[in-house]
């Protein structure tokens, strides 16, 4: 009996910590790392969110830029980091997705180092593709790349990124024999597309706005099973022939592992008030499709992507570095 007291009293005491854990965090300034430099849509998403949190919780949340070795730098310093809830990771799919199919010894485990909060947006690219290519739809390209093979290029800012990947898995799914030119940033990547020197990209949906819209870039599917909202005349890949190619960017806010549950939950729910109370609405003018999931659909998510590009870096025959 005396047993069953003292067992009962470690719970009431557990569950009571962590409600006045939850009540009181945070009680200091929260750095949320992004591991990539200013001004990039991840840091754009960042900054939005941290400002609603400070808003809300009356504590600064603070951006810390740590860019470098592909995004690995300032991942790696959130995994190492204290439990407690005032480091956080604003992260894209590249740290925890496509970069361990690169570099088979990364100083983090994705799966293993983070307690995932929430998927805050995906990001949909588009294949666009330069007016003179004589294509109007997929089906068209498809023939056109299959007529001319190793012909028609395509430009990404780098190996590894959503450019490269969306494109190796439509290459995937069509068997179309297009040559990648990889540039070291999608701006010029995407001038370069604009002025005929490369024929196509898979570029995230912002940058080719007025490109689309001036007539100067010819859109012909969203790399979404759904359509965006940015260009809702334009079809997704399945209704343009492809129904199992997907492929969305993404980026979402993690804890180092072993985070008390009761912060990431609490968390998770002041982004979700967030988002309802207007930074949805400003995150769709950057062609953001708004999720908000919690940490039980967020980590199979992160599962799911991990096995994706695994799956595209060993079918485009990829080394890793």
């Amino acid at each position: 009996m005396a047993v069953m007291k003292s067992s009962a009293l470690v719970v009431a005491t557990a569950l009571l910590s962590g409600n006045v854990l939850a009540q009181t965090y945070p009680t200091k300034p929260v750095r949320i790392v992004v591991p990539y430099p200013a001004g990039g849509t991840v840091d754009i998403v960042g900054r939005m969110v941290g400002q609603r949190l400070t808003e809300t919780l009356g504590r600064t949340f603070l951006i810390d830029n740590r860019a470098g070795a592909s995004g690995n730098i300032g991942t790696e310093f959130v995994a190492k980091s204290p439990p407690d809830g005032y480091t956080l990771l604003m992260s894209s799919a590249a740290p925890l997705a496509a970069n361990p199919a690169f570099f088979p010894k990364l100083p983090f485990q994705p799966l293993k180092d983070f307690s995932p909060i929430t998927l805050i947006v995906i990001q949909p690219n588009i294949l666009v593709v330069n007016p003179n290519v004589p294509v109007r739809t997929v089906k068209e390209f498809i023939a056109l790349a299959k007529a001319k093979p190793g012909v028609l290029n395509y430009g990404s800012s780098g190996v590894g990124n959503s450019q490269h990947m969306a494109a190796e898995l439509f290459r995937y799914y069509t068997h179309v024999n297009i040559t990648h030119v990889p540039y070291k940033g999608g701006a010029p990547a995407l001038t370069d597309l604009v002025g005929g020197q490369i024929d196509l990209l898979f570029e995230p949906i912002p940058g080719t706005i007025p490109y689309v819209r001036s007539g100067r870039l010819r859109a012909l599917a969203v790399t979404t099973k759904e359509r965006s909202e940015t260009f809702p005349d334009v079809p997704a890949m399945r209704e343009a022939g492809l129904p199992d190619y997907e492929y969305r960017g993404w980026i979402g806010l993690l804890a180092p592992a072993g985070t008390p549950p009761e912060i990431v939950n609490m968390l998770h729910g002041e982004i979700v008030k967030a988002l309802g109370g207007g930074l949805a609405p400003r995150l769709k003018e950057f062609a953001f499709v708004v999720s908000g999931n919690g940490p039980q659909e967020f980590a199979p998510f992160i599962k799911k992507e991990l096995e994706l590009h695994q799956k595209i870096v060993a079918a485009a025959g990829i080394k890793p570095e």
